[in-house]
């Protein structure tokens, strides 16, 4: 019987993965008639952008300040804490400021997008929206989707952005470290292409991966208040797994 059960698991996972798929040609075929409604795309970037930024600086500032004040100690070891600011800026761009800025970001406006789709699935919303020729895809979910693909790369600059001034303000206005150094070994060893448009690209990966998971989940979520709330509960726990899984995959292909 756990046998049993086992693959009877394995075999919905599946099962969701190849839904999800078939989900995501749904939206990028619905992506041009979204395009009449601007003003819902627009508005979707404000919700899960803006209202973003307060959860994404405060971890960022403080993700660089606990970042510089750990390898500082580490690098006085070796008599290296002049690559402080180097490796900060290294461990930001290519991996902490994606990845955590995707964690948080499902954690904060993918819940959001499931719980109102799921809302309108559970109100017939998205039923009427089709009895009147309005495509829910188009106007409801592709939308949503831009949005966090759009968004993501933005939140995730801003996140390396404070990340490095905490890690300055513990680095140099704390430790001592001189200010010169600090950011002139950073400026001689980032790369702009391997570095910072990497980051972007695994950001915008990201974004894309969180948003379709929140989607789907609200969108096929049963019309019931338990369902909505359990879809929510698997939108933090997929997108988590699916961006940690993504990011070990795109850093073995960037790298």
């Amino acid at each position: 019987m756990s046998q049993a059960r086992k693959q009877l698991a394995i075999g919905d996972a599946l099962a969701q993965v190849g839904a999800a798929g078939l989900f995501l040609f749904s939206i990028l075929a619905a992506i041009p008639g979204s395009l009449r409604h601007v003003r819902e795309t627009l508005r979707q970037i404000w919700f899960v952008g803006a209202m973003s930024l307060v959860i994404i600086m405060t971890c960022g500032l403080f993700v660089g300040m606990v970042l510089s004040l750990q390898l500082y100690y580490t690098l006085a070891k070796f008599g290296g804490t002049a690559a402080l600011g180097t490796v900060v800026a290294l461990s930001l761009f290519r991996e902490l400021g994606p990845v955590v800025t995707a964690l948080l970001f499902a954690g904060r406006a993918g819940t959001s997008i499931t719980a109102e789709i799921g809302l309108m699935r559970a109100t017939d919303q998205l039923s009427a929206m089709e009895m009147m020729a309005v495509d829910p895809l188009a106007y409801v979910v592709a939308p949503r989707f831009i949005a966090g693909v759009v968004a993501m790369p933005l939140l995730a600059c801003i996140f390396n952005a404070l990340g490095i001034l905490g890690a300055h303000a513990v680095g140099v206005s704390w430790l001592g470290l001189d200010n010169g150094t600090f950011w002139g070994n950073m400026t001689a060893n980032v790369e702009v292409w391997s570095d910072l448009v990497n980051g972007v690209w695994k950001s915008a990966a990201f974004g894309a991966v969180v948003a379709l998971i929140a989607t789907f989940q609200g969108y096929t979520t049963p019309p019931t208040s338990e369902g909505v709330a359990y879809a929510t509960t698997r939108t933090v726990v997929s997108s988590s797994i699916t961006v940690l899984a993504l990011d070990f995959v795109m850093t073995a292909f960037l790298m």
